[in-house]
């Protein structure tokens, strides 16, 4: 067994640890296992170990290796989670099946754009602003609301809202991230009630840091790149 492919048991062994400790149903939660700045051949190890969801935060790097995966006729799933600049929609929509960061309207926009052009649907999730002044995200409520209602009224029909992400405050206080979990989870919630025709049950929250506190807060993917991969390179 390949180091990746033990870091990997590891990893899933913790999270159905902590779901069952969380009283979550088992398997509710999915892994995205973050292969930024790690090569072609370490994703392709993972997938040999039975993983095959992904996510990368640079849409140049991730087009070369992921291009390179697909022409060996394996096909992962890959999430976009890193802020995305409207010049790299159009190569982001190309190899994501996801695309996690998803924080104003203008990139909403953009991203049915480029999606129109090669008739291809992609499921996307709300980035919202629960930690410090520097993580991306949607900070005002009244403006993720006014989006959601144009996705649920079909104003972009090459567009599946999924859910939401969010990143915890870069901190050791476990309350503060606890806080910007809930806060998450209890917003996801009210649109879910109030937007019953779009299935947003997905909550993207917690790292390798903060994980098992993102689980019994209710999330259902988790990122976790380091504790995998091992160091970036």
């Amino acid at each position: 067994m390949s180091q990746i492919a033990e870091n990997l048991k590891s990893v899933l062994n913790k999270i159905r640890t902590v779901e069952k400790r969380a009283f979550r149903d088992e398997n509710s939660v999915k892994l995205v296992a973050v292969s930024k700045f790690h090569p072609a051949q370490s994703v392709i190890e993972a997938i040999h170990a039975g993983q095959l969801l992904f996510g990368e935060n640079r849409v140049q790097e991730a087009a070369a290796k992921f291009d390179e995966i697909r022409a060996q006729g394996l096909e992962p799933n890959l999430h976009i989670i890193g802020s995305l600049q409207r010049n790299k929609v159009k190569e982001a929509v190309r190899i994501a099946n996801c695309i996690e960061s998803v924080d104003r309207i203008e990139l909403i926009e953009e991203i049915e754009k480029q999606a129109a052009k090669i008739n291809k649907n992609i499921e996307i999730l709300f980035e919202v602003h629960t930690g410090e002044e520097s993580k991306a995200g949607f900070t005002n409520e009244e403006e993720l609301e006014n989006v959601i209602e144009l996705c649920s009224n079909n104003a972009f029909p090459h567009i599946t809202p999924r859910g939401f992400m969010t990143m915890a405050p870069f901190t050791e206080d476990t309350s503060l991230i606890r806080k910007s979990f809930s806060t998450l989870r209890n917003l996801r919630d009210k649109f879910q009630k109030i937007y019953s025709s779009l299935d947003l049950s997905e909550l993207s929250m917690g790292m390798s840091g903060d994980f098992e506190i993102a689980i019994e807060e209710g999330a259902t993917i988790v990122r976790i790149g380091t504790a995998i991969f091992g160091q970036r390179n």
